[in-house]
């Protein structure tokens, strides 16, 4: 019995073991840390405030670089691409195929939708571009393309149709709602308005000051941003309407308007962000202070 037994057992067969990867996805891991450089690079300039290599003042990449689409939630657009290219770097490492190829998927297709959009930001809305921006949107795109072609073939019950319609839709909902809280429709509510800062707006207007500026203006928005709610009620001039880098608008031409802000308060000129109680000083308002 104890032979027969034990030649019964030994005839079982094991259970097939989950295939591994043995090495890392050397070709992932390798575009992983090109874009980590890229974006480590980027962050460190922003956070010391250094000049970019080819990148001069009031080119299409510092236009770009210094818009409202380079931060996300406080934090420059350069550092979450910097995480998400360690997350691609981290997913190299990950042994089982059909997680590692998953994740790699998700990740590198958000990047690249991500990425095409803030390029369709820079060449529709700012009319500029950046080539550090284009080198990682190619890079993501060259990413989620390699993942393709190293798809597993022993996924199971794996449709193309069915997963691409599944993660597109999911990064486009995601790309959605962060178009959503740039465009201010999402996010931290506006509050009231405040009444000095109104107060202030009504007067710099009926004392016909101008406030001279570009919608791609990073220091024009900030100068907007002083006053919440109250910067519709400013004596606001757009100087560039048809984008950087073409004719300025006639009235800014007469005035010689050659940098964003400029304020003419009572027929003096006034460069750069003004805050409130400077331009309250500058038009001589005499409101009443904020508590």
């Amino acid at each position: 019995m104890g032979k027969a037994s034990r030649k019964k057992q030994s005839g079982k067969k094991e259970a097939p073991r989950p295939a591994t990867r043995s090495v890392p996805n050397w070709p992932l891991l390798g575009l992983a840390l090109v874009g980590m450089g890229l974006t480590l690079y980027l962050t460190l300039a922003t956070w010391r405030g250094q000049a970019l290599a080819g990148c001069a003042v009031g080119s299409g990449c510092d236009i770009v670089l210094n818009s409202r689409w380079s931060k996300l939630f406080g934090l420059p657009i350069s550092l979450w691409g910097f995480l998400a290219y360690s997350s691609l770097a981290g997913i190299a490492w990950i042994k089982s195929p059909a997680t590692h190829w998953k994740w790699a998927w998700r990740v590198s297709l958000f990047g690249a939708l991500y990425s095409l959009y803030l390029t369709s930001v820079s060449f529709l809305e700012l009319n500029a571009a950046c080539p550090y921006c284009l080198s990682s949107a190619a890079l993501f795109l060259i990413i989620l393309a390699v993942v393709a072609v190293q798809r597993p073939q022993d996924l199971p019950r794996f449709s193309w149709p069915a997963w691409s319609a599944k993660t597109l839709t999911a990064g486009a909902m995601i790309v959605l709602a962060l178009h959503l809280y740039y465009a201010g429709i999402l996010g931290k509510s506006p509050g009231q308005e405040d009444p000095y800062l109104h107060a202030l707006a009504e007067h710099l207007t009926k004392t016909d000051a101008k406030f001279y500026g570009a919608s791609w203006c990073p220091h024009c928005t900030e100068q907007k941003e002083l006053f919440g709610r109250s910067a519709a009620s400013l004596p606001y001039v757009e100087c560039s309407p048809l984008g950087p880098n073409t004719r300025q608008a006639s009235a800014c031409e007469t005035r010689r308007i050659d940098t964003y802000p400029t304020w003419i308060i009572n027929g003096q000129r006034y460069q750069g962000v003004q805050t409130p109680a400077e331009l309250a000083r500058h038009s001589g308002f005499s409101g009443k202070e904020r508590k």
